[in-house]
């Protein structure tokens, strides 16, 4: 799965043509032991992060919200996708 970005030991990816499971366009987070997928609306669609790293992300999330959409349309179209600042 392509990295995104990482930073502050947060990793994020995205699956390319992963829209079956969740059917909205999400990111993929890895903290530690923790795993999350949310969507870049900000919901979380499953798993979990501590509280630090949930807000953290969710405010990445709304930084690059722009640059989010763009990955998710070129992933589902099986394009690559480059890195996103943290």
């Amino acid at each position: 799965m392509p990295e995104l970005c990482r930073f502050q030991g947060v990793i994020i990816q995205m699956y390319f043509e992963d829209i079956k499971r969740h059917h909205k366009p999400h990111i993929h987070v890895i903290y530690n032991k923790y795993k999350a997928t949310i969507a870049i609306d900000g919901e979380l669609l499953g798993g979990s992060l501590p509280v630090k790293e949930m807000r953290r992300v969710l405010a990445w999330i709304i930084l690059r919200e722009d640059e989010l959409y763009a990955a998710w349309n070129k992933a589902v179209r099986k394009e690559k996708f480059g890195k996103i600042k943290p």
